[in-house]
């Protein structure tokens, strides 16, 4: 046993079996982990008493010389003291909080006649403070709003009693434009400004309802003493109250004081939506992203979110509502997870919205910036949708075109690194098969397609998308097998009715999610072979039939086809073209006969 293990075992046998926080040091001194645990000496334990699958925790472990730990008095703080460390040492192997910079917040400054501005500094002077807020334009429409409804200085004069007895203030423009009294004239008085600012926090708080009753009470008791004037003043601001709540209200104002969670991933990073609910409105919404580095489960990963969003909002919300149970218990607070529909399970489905569409949005950028990271994660998510054994580098789609059953063509497309590889796409004319028959035609130009390969050992493909049912796709997997090519090619067909995906021998079809990837790419794929099908067919058809319409009128030679063809492509259009156009481009004679054998 060499001496670091020795050292090691000798703290693991002095751990507390209490909840805290440990730190992991390597052979320098630095800190490489911080965790946190309801039971020191398990959890510790467990780093060195088993083996362990997953290779960055193997590497972790062999790199610990040293470990200390903080006793605390609950699994809370333990959450909230290893994210205070994560921050501050940011070790190697901790899940990262990618955003973790200063939110704004609202604050009602303690001072005579106070102030009301945003601001990202908190200052332990008695102010009041609000929020923090998920973003500056947030804060800014709180308070453009407040302005609205209030006349709230925002001047930094001195307005004590004594430096508006001296009168050497005077009024200024916002008091002109009706945006101020000047209580810095003695034009307001204290008690006055005040009783606003107590509305503004109610505001704030959340709980504009109590202030529209107020104005309410208010308005019908100046009407009913005939003081409209009054009485509309009151009224402008109980809708601008009123019509702020109509834009933020989702559920009833019966559901009031609710923290809502969602939790979404991918390999790289874990994705939690937070909304505050207060008096049937969100107050407050944001999302955060982790950076894995271990393999951290989803349950710890939300207990994380949640006591890192908590702590930030400063929100004490006694009900959390969440997608599943979070690895995580929190005093005099309870976990609701709806089961049905209702007014907090639609609440979570709002949240699960954003969280998905920040993962995404996530995505996009990762893409706009990285295009070759995007065309892996899309090969990624194809392997393992389709459950195919090696990286799809290399698709090819199949797709047969006989409309009117004349001119039977086919057509390949091939994607490489999920784009579009145009110059590899290629058109067959069906020579074995006689009449519309699809899955003759299949057998015969996956044939051609893949012998021809084989014979000038060109790269083949590692998936084949075979447009059609069962029938062609069967065709198509007896004639890879015939090649001895079923363990190099992976071939699946994709039903035209339901966009269902088929694997040779399986009669339950694969069906993907509308908005899957996997499923956007193969579309894209099968119409690519169907336009490219198409086109081809339709050139093939109009050429035959120009031709041959124009090989039966006598006096008209090889060259003088070849003229009329380059110029106006099909007989239809060349029946629409007068005898005059047409003799400037082969004269005269030939021009009437031309028209009068196609007119008759």
């Amino acid at each position: 046993m060499d001496d670091r293990i020795k050292y090691i075992d000798e703290i693991l046998a002095v751990l507390p079996e209490k909840p805290g926080c440990y730190q992991y040091f390597d052979a320098k001194g630095a800190i490489i982990y911080v965790g946190k645990a309801k039971n020191l000496k398990k959890r510790v334990s467990s780093y060195f008493r088993k083996d362990h699958d997953d290779p960055k925790t193997r590497i972790l472990v062999r790199q610990i010389h040293d470990i200390k730990y903080v006793i605390v008095d609950s699994e809370e703080d333990a959450f909230l003291l290893e994210n205070n460390l994560i921050k501050q040492y940011k070790p190697r192997y901790n899940v990262m909080l990618k955003d973790d910079k200063t939110f704004p917040s609202i604050v009602i400054k303690k001072e005579n006649f106070p102030r009301i501005f945003q601001t990202r500094n908190i200052v332990k002077d008695g102010s009041v403070y609000f929020g923090p807020y998920a973003s500056a334009s947030v804060a800014r429409m709180m308070i453009q709003m407040i302005k609205n409804l209030y006349p709230i200085r925002t001047c930094k004069l001195s307005l004590t009693p004594d430096e508006i007895a001296k009168g050497k203030y005077k009024v200024c423009l916002e008091y002109h434009i009706k945006r101020c009294k000047a209580p810095c004239v003695g034009l307001q008085s204290e008690d006055e400004y005040n009783a606003n600012i107590a509305e503004v926090k109610e505001i704030l708080k959340g709980n504009s309802s109590l202030v529209t009753d107020s104005l309410l009470k208010e308005m019908q008791q100046l009407a009913s003493n005939m003081k409209f004037e009054e009485a509309q003043a009151i009224k402008e601001k109980y809708n601008l109250i009123e019509n702020f709540r109509s834009r933020s209200t989702v559920v009833p104002p019966a559901l009031h004081h609710l923290d809502v969670f969602s939790f979404d991933e991918n390999e790289q990073s874990a994705y939690i939506n937070y909304m505050y609910i207060g008096n049937g409105a969100i107050v407050q919404v944001y999302t955060i992203e982790y950076k894995k580095r271990l393999n951290e489960t989803k349950e710890e990963l939300l207990g994380m979110g949640i006591i890192e969003l908590r702590s930030r909002f400063k929100n004490r919300a006694k009900e959390i509502i969440v997608p599943f149970m979070p690895d995580m218990v929190i005093e005099n607070c309870i976990y609701t997870i709806p089961q049905r529909g209702g007014d907090k399970k639609k609440l979570l489905e709002l949240s699960i919205q954003n969280v998905k569409q920040f993962k995404m949005d996530k995505l996009k950028q990762a893409d706009k910036f990285n295009p070759e990271q995007r065309a892996t994660r899309i090969m990624k998510t194809i392997q393992q949708d389709l459950h195919l054994p090696v990286l799809p580098m290399h698709i090819e789609c199949f797709d047969n075109s006989n409309l009117q059953g004349t001119n039977p063509v086919a057509a390949c497309v091939v994607f490489k690194k999920a784009k579009p590889a145009k110059k590899d796409y290629r058109h067959f004319h069906i020579k074995s098969v006689v009449g519309p028959d699809d899955f003759a035609s299949m057998t015969e130009v996956v044939t051609r397609r893949y012998t021809r390969l084989m014979e000038e050992n060109e790269p083949l493909p590692q998936l084949v998308i075979i447009d059609g049912g069962k029938g062609q796709l069967n065709a198509a997997t007896e004639v890879l097998r015939n090649l001895n090519l079923t363990d190099k090619i992976t071939v699946v067909g994709l039903a035209k009715r339901l966009e269902e995906i088929f694997f040779p021998g399986d009669p339950v079809p694969l069906v993907l999610d509308k908005t899957s990837e996997t499923l956007k790419v193969i579309q894209q794929l099968r119409d690519e072979a169907h336009r490219f099908g198409i086109t081809f067919h339709r050139n093939l058809r109009s050429k035959k039939q120009i031709v041959s319409q124009l090989d039966s009128i006598k006096g008209i030679g090889k060259k003088t086809k070849e003229m009329l063809l380059m110029k106006y492509k099909s007989v239809k259009r060349l029946k629409s073209v007068s005898v005059e156009e047409l003799t400037d481009l082969i004269g005269k004679t030939k021009a009437e006969t031309v028209v009068q054998e196609l007119t008759k």
